[in-house]
């Protein structure tokens, strides 16, 4: 009876090792990957924001700035499952993501744009080259084609550590620490905290109204500048941003106008809306615990299948001392 005891723990030892390794080097990089069509939407709010408002009279564009403004932005993000390097049971995915912030009073288009990025879609890094990536600014009615998007775009990766991860900005095209400062919980979720602060750098140069910006020459060409503090909450398991915030500005300097000295044309905080936060920690909720099987399961395979094992092979080992030790004792 001992025997088959023994035998049978270690056969059940074995199983659940081998399961356990099948698990997490098979099964689990099959299913920690991210889709190549997602289909999401989030808001962002901000209250009492400085901005740039192109106001239409008598069908004339006329640019103010106006301040105390109510802004929501709006992104979606889709994916592109035209794009060459994106097959569907691939290692890339190719994200389009779209963006626009309204004044809530006007329904005024404050700003607009499209991109599209290629990730991998274990780490989220940006892959490059990638053929059909652009950045479309379409209030300003540019597309930038000769653009690659190289650090994290939209999401960290799964199992993301207490490290800094190089994020793409898109309005410095380049990527830019996001710097690990900490744990927190939101509803109960524990999130890692990121910041990223993008210095003041200069971006481009606008032609604008001379009013505009405090000067007598009917247009005035000026150099905008743009700087940024973006926290963003991640749940580490499956790399999701649950939460996040921008602190934003950007400025019309001219030539002669020292840092700081210019017109500023945006400046305020857009941060995810109450329904936005909870959506994705009940997404994230979800797919965290469909990752655990893939994750802590088999740690606890390992460990129970050892165990197990070794009870197995210690019985077994008795009972073959046992039998040894009966032979002897006949003779």
């Amino acid at each position: 009876m001992r025997r088959i005891v023994g035998f049978t723990l270690v056969f059940v030892g074995v199983f659940a090792v081998v399961l356990g390794v099948l698990l997490r080097a098979w099964a689990y990089p099959s299913l920690a990957k991210a889709p190549v069509k997602p289909e999401t939407t989030s808001v962002a709010v901000g209250k009492d924001v400085t901005a740039l408002l192109v106001l239409r009279e008598n069908g004339v564009p006329n640019p103010q700035i106006r301040t105390g403004l109510n802004l929501t932005s709006t992104r979606f993000v889709t994916g592109d499952l035209r794009a060459p390097e994106v097959q569907e049971d691939g290692d890339i995915a190719a994200w389009v993501e779209a963006t626009r912030v309204t004044d809530d009073d006007t329904g005024t288009v404050v700003s607009a744009s499209v991109r599209e990025v290629c990730l991998d879609r274990a780490t989220n890094m940006g892959v490059t080259p990638c053929q059909n990536q652009y950045i479309e600014d379409q209030a300003e009615g540019q597309r930038d084609t000769d653009v690659q998007q190289p650090g994290l775009s939209l999401k960290f990766p799964f199992g993301t550590e207490q490290r800094d991860y190089p994020m793409y900005d898109v309005a410095l095209r380049a990527p830019v620490d996001a710097t690990f400062q900490g744990e927190e919980e939101i509803d109960g979720l524990a999130v890692y905290r990121f910041v990223q602060v993008i210095p003041r750098s200069k971006i481009g140069e606008r032609d604008v109204p001379g009013a505009l910006i405090g000067k007598s020459e009917p247009m005035v060409r000026a150099d905008l500048y743009y700087e940024n503090r973006r926290t963003m909450w991640v749940e580490p398991v499956t790399g999701q941003i649950i939460d996040g915030s921008e602190e934003r500005k950007q400025e019309l300097r001219t030539f002669d106008q020292p840092e700081g000295g210019g017109t500023l044309v945006f400046d305020g905080t857009l941060e995810f809306d109450d329904k936005t936060v909870t959506a994705n920690v009940a997404a994230a909720s979800d797919n965290k615990s469909s990752l655990w099987l893939l994750t802590t399961f088999p740690l606890i395979l390992w460990i129970a299948g050892g165990a197990v094992l070794v009870v197995g092979v210690v019985l077994l080992a008795l009972v073959r001392r046992e039998g040894s030790g009966g032979g002897a004792r006949r003779r």
